[in-house]
């Protein structure tokens, strides 16, 4: 945790698998904090998406430990368009609905979620230890970052959070992409404050009114809580607002 989206561990007698790796700078840090886990090697790393702070040691993964990168197809596209990324970064294997993996005596479920924080988003859910790693389809008490430019969408950030939930039970821990481990009950809440938000500026939008004026007269007081940093509630705003 902490600079950068949350890494999910598998560790065991088949290795290491990583979900996400943040930035290029982090990758000493978190070589480190994976020897303290176990000595094995690194075998795997899923991209949830292609943001920089989930993808950005990639290709020092692949270089130090020769780790096979696995992402969704629009994953491959979008980082390969970006001439600053070097090929060791990009996915070698890439799937267009999911992946399976068999590992540690795990199965690994890889789910790609269409349209919504980008084009190409994926949860991995770890089905005998009952984990669902989100990536950035879950900010935990925050309001979520969508990438309108990355394709991503409001209403498929909807879908995917409701599809999410129905693979999951109480018992489920859930590593958000952003914040502090999660529940159930958590990622049904972040998605009834996204459902409630979007009501409320579709019907001012509906009514006529312009963007500044949403913005000027806000969300409610129920609602500063979450915003941060990235997202403050202005930007939140103008995301609803903006979004297909």
């Amino acid at each position: 945790t902490g600079y950068g989206g949350n890494i999910g561990v598998s560790a065991g007698p088949d290795g290491i698998l990583i979900v996400d790796d943040q930035f290029a700078e982090l990758a000493d840090k978190i070589a480190l904090a994976l020897k303290e886990i176990v000595s094995t090697d690194l075998r795997y790393v899923i991209n949830t998406h292609y943001h920089g702070d989930h993808t950005g040691s990639n290709a020092e993964m692949k270089h130090r430990h020769d780790a096979t990168i696995v992402a969704h197809d629009n994953v491959r596209v979008r980082l390969h368009s970006n001439p600053e990324i070097m090929p060791a970064a990009l996915p070698v294997i890439t799937y267009e609905q999911g992946v399976k993996f068999h590992f540690n005596g795990e199965t690994i479920h890889v789910r790609h979620l269409p349209k919504a924080h980008t084009d190409g988003d994926s949860y991995v859910l770890f089905e005998e230890q009952n984990v669902l790693h989100t990536g950035d389809l879950m900010f935990n008490k925050l309001f979520p970052y969508v990438d309108l430019n990355g394709g991503g969408t409001v209403t498929g950030y909807i879908s995917a959070i409701e599809a999410m939930l129905s693979v999951i039970d109480e018992q489920t821990q859930i590593i958000p992409g952003h914040g502090p481990l999660a529940s159930k009950q958590d990622l049904e809440s972040s998605l009834a404050m996204i459902k409630a938000t979007n009501a409320i500026v579709q019907k001012h939008k509906q009514d006529g009114k312009s963007l500044d004026s949403i913005i000027e007269q806000g969300l409610g007081e129920e609602y500063t809580s979450w915003a941060w940093s990235f997202i403050s509630e202005e930007k939140w705003i103008t995301t609803l607002y903006n979004s297909k």
